[in-house]
């Protein structure tokens, strides 16, 4: 190789080696001024969310009062207001009623003996003059019922008294005429006799007997 090769070899050398070095310059300012771009950036932001709490300052201590002023009392102390509040309902309470007294027991005294019973009838009334039909006759015909051409059967039930004569008359089968039902018992409160009934212990008592049936015929003329 001549001597001038090796001097364009040496100068062409050089001048790469200076353009390597501005490439790597460029490069490295380049990625020195984008990290600072990205530091300063972040640093804003910071600050601009970063708040900072200014502290109040320390309260003024009053001044002393001076000497020869007079003391002042404090004001006085105003209560708070009551607040009034409304009481609960008593609760209700049951009473009960109180239970009567108990009635004492009164011992009844025993009720009277019963009356003993009466005498019991040991014969009843009898007749004195028999069959009591026989007391009617014609002549006793009542002139009403004979003129109305009435007659009938009629049968009564006589109470006796002690004395044997009739002391009631009730009719228990009608003529239907009313003139022949009274005659039927006039004749025989008038006209009966009787012995009278006795009890047990012989006395006279009263007695109920029924007549036989007494038939009014009107009579021929």
């Amino acid at each position: 190789m001549s001597y001038a090769q090796k001097k364009e070899l040496s100068g062409n050398r050089t001048l790469a080696i200076i353009i390597v070095a501005i490439l790597q310059l460029g490069l490295g300012y380049a990625i020195v001024t984008g990290l600072a771009y990205n530091v300063i950036k972040k640093a804003a932001e910071d600050l601009k969310t970063f708040d900072v709490e200014e502290q109040p300052p320390p309260p003024e201590e009053p001044p002393p009062p001076p000497k020869d002023m007079p003391k002042v009392p404090p004001p006085p102390t105003i209560p708070p207001p009551l607040v009034r509040m409304e009481a609960p309902a008593p609760p209700i309470q049951v009473i009960e009623a109180p239970h009567p007294p108990p009635i004492p027991q009164v011992a009844l005294a025993p009720p009277p003996p019963a009356p003993p019973p009466p005498p019991r009838k040991t014969q009843s009334a009898q007749s004195a003059k028999g069959d009591l039909r026989t007391l009617f006759s014609t002549d006793d015909y009542p002139a009403s019922a004979l003129a109305a051409g009435a007659g009938g059967t009629a049968q009564a039930e006589l109470t006796i008294g002690t004395d044997g004569r009739v002391v009631a008359c009730n009719l228990i089968r009608s003529t239907g005429n009313g003139a022949l039902d009274s005659a039927t018992c006039n004749i025989l409160r008038r006209r009966a006799k009787f012995s009278p009934a006795r009890d047990s212990n012989g006395n006279a008592t009263t007695d109920t007997i029924r007549t036989p049936t007494i038939t009014w015929v009107v009579p021929a003329e």
